[in-house]
């Protein structure tokens, strides 16, 4: 492990006004998404839409790093080109998703583990050499009506520590994405006492672990109200929840936290980031790690409603996939308004 190089990596993938485009659905997660959309589902119609991503122009203006599924960072443009070459010579740092997906956790009904330990090293390895520079995995938390239990906390903290620390072995940024699901009518404190409480354990087991915090990022939900919660808090409360939070738990020493958008509609989850950041240029709120954005169907949805597979919809699409990536770009700067979505 080259630390310095891990840490200039972690810093680059936050730095201004960027963030990271999680591209990284699995094949049935994607197929499913294009059945919706009347979407061919094959390798070839998925190829041709991670194609229409990586060859957006400009992307590389508000996007620092993509994170790809196994398929995708094997695949190629139709003109042969790697996808990895034409993410780099966009000025992108290529990624890669590790975890093998969330499995019912065995003695906990409800709750799932995630699982891919097995095997990891030499599958670091392999996408180090394809060109991946950072990898993501990703743990599920359900909350409300008696969950989580500390059981199933304890045992995604430990495979997440793990998972990190294997990762900057083989020369890999880890980001550690422990994410409270937005499904159920929990309230936003709920969801603040289960966040807390997760991040907790988690930054327990990574120290644990031995894995340099500087060498990492941090991919956690915002503090939300459950899905069917009957109060729904503002944006500015959900900012100021969130902040608050994170505070309490994330070491200064980290470089960056990058949320996920988890269900959030595009709009909104752009608002909320746009919150954070103009209470952290307050001479009084000023944050020890930079707040970023790790989203996929935030940034990702609009434009594949627009291509639905055919060729002549790809610059429409395109056009649209910019202008929420532009838009979350704008709200690390504390600049995104309502007026951006009418542009």
């Amino acid at each position: 492990m080259n630390a310095q190089e891990l840490i200039d990596t972690a810093r680059t993938l936050v730095a201004g006004d960027k963030g990271l485009l999680a591209m990284d659905e699995s094949n049935s997660t994607c197929n499913k998404r294009f059945a919706k959309l009347g979407i061919p589902q094959t390798e070839e119609a998925r190829r041709a839409y991670r194609e229409l991503i990586v060859t957006t122009p400009g992307l590389g203006e508000c996007i620092s790093g993509a994170i790809l599924y196994d398929e995708t960072i094997r695949q190629q443009k139709k003109d042969g080109t790697p996808f990895v070459k034409a993410i780099i010579e966009a000025g992108i740092i290529p990624g890669i998703k590790v975890d093998t997906g969330a499995k019912d956790m065995a003695g906990h009904p409800r709750e799932k583990i995630t699982e891919g330990l097995d095997g990891l090293r030499d599958r670091l390895k392999e996408y180090l050499e394809i060109g991946a520079r950072f990898a993501k995995w990703r743990a599920v938390i359900a909350a409300g009506d008696g969950l989580p239990s500390r059981g199933c906390i304890e045992a995604n903290a430990q495979a997440l520590a793990r998972y990190a620390a294997l990762c900057q072995e083989s020369g890999l940024v880890p980001v550690v994405e422990p994410e409270v699901l937005m499904d159920g009518d929990h309230t936003l404190e709920r969801c603040r006492e289960v966040t807390e409480e997760v991040l907790r354990r988690v930054f327990d087991q990574l120290y644990t672990q031995r894995v340099t915090l500087e060498a990492m990022i941090l991919k956690p939900n915002m503090v939300l109200p459950g899905l069917t919660c009957a109060k729904q808090e503002t944006v500015d409360e959900v900012a100021d929840a969130t902040v608050r939070c994170l505070l309490r738990v994330v070491p200064a020493a980290v470089p960056g936290i990058a949320f996920l958008s988890g269900g959030q509609s595009g709009e909104l989850a752009s608002a909320r980031l746009n919150a954070m950041h103009v209470r952290s240029k307050s001479p009084n709120s000023r944050l020890p790690w930079a707040l970023a954005f790790s989203f996929a169907r935030a940034i990702q949805q609009p434009a594949l409603e627009i291509w639905r597979g055919e060729e002549s919809h790809i610059l429409a699409a395109q056009q649209a996939l910019y202008h929420r990536a532009s838009c979350n770009r704008a709200a690390r700067r504390g600049e995104y308004n309502a007026a951006m979505e009418r542009i």
